[in-house]
């Protein structure tokens, strides 16, 4: 799969409920299209989630903007990674490996499924998921898959 066609797939379904709910977005897509194996509709599907789960996290954000920022890239180990970052409340720190865990949710009525399927997702991909604080604000969710072995 090219990460950045699906990146901008993903794009294109939650265009409409980023200007609905008043979310800038910052995307920076790496150059040169890398690739990575997996399923393209269950990648979309973690990406989908990250992202909705972001623009949640700033719904009672009133005193800045809501701001998104999408990046791919490749990392210093040869990685392709996506990360999501919002400037939303953030998470306690001290219980991010919780946030995977199955039934373990942050938000008032949510299930507790999402990330935790997410990370399933990933991980059968030979990937990893990681959560990180935001450096001012917000959370950081960030993918980082293996890249294809025809396109290394």
């Amino acid at each position: 799969l090219d990460v950045n066609a699906f990146v901008k797939d993903v794009l294109r379904l939650v265009h409409s409920d980023v200007i609905n709910r008043n979310v800038f977005m910052d995307v920076a897509l790496c150059q040169g299209s890398p690739r990575v194996r997996g399923d393209r509709v269950q990648l979309q599907q973690v990406l989908l989630n990250l992202i909705v789960n972001a623009i949640d996290a700033m719904r009672a954000i009133t005193d800045r903007p809501r701001l998104l920022e999408l990046r791919s890239f490749v990392d210093h180990a040869g990685a392709v990674c996506v990360r999501v970052g919002d400037h939303g409340t953030g998470f306690d720190v001290a219980g991010a490996a919780r946030l995977f865990e199955h039934f373990y949710s942050t938000k008032s009525g949510g299930m507790g499924l999402g990330l935790a399927i997410s990370r399933g997702i990933v991980e059968a991909c030979g990937g990893r998921i990681e959560a990180m604080a935001g450096e001012n604000r917000g959370a950081i969710f960030q993918i980082a898959l293996p890249r294809a072995p025809d396109a290394a």
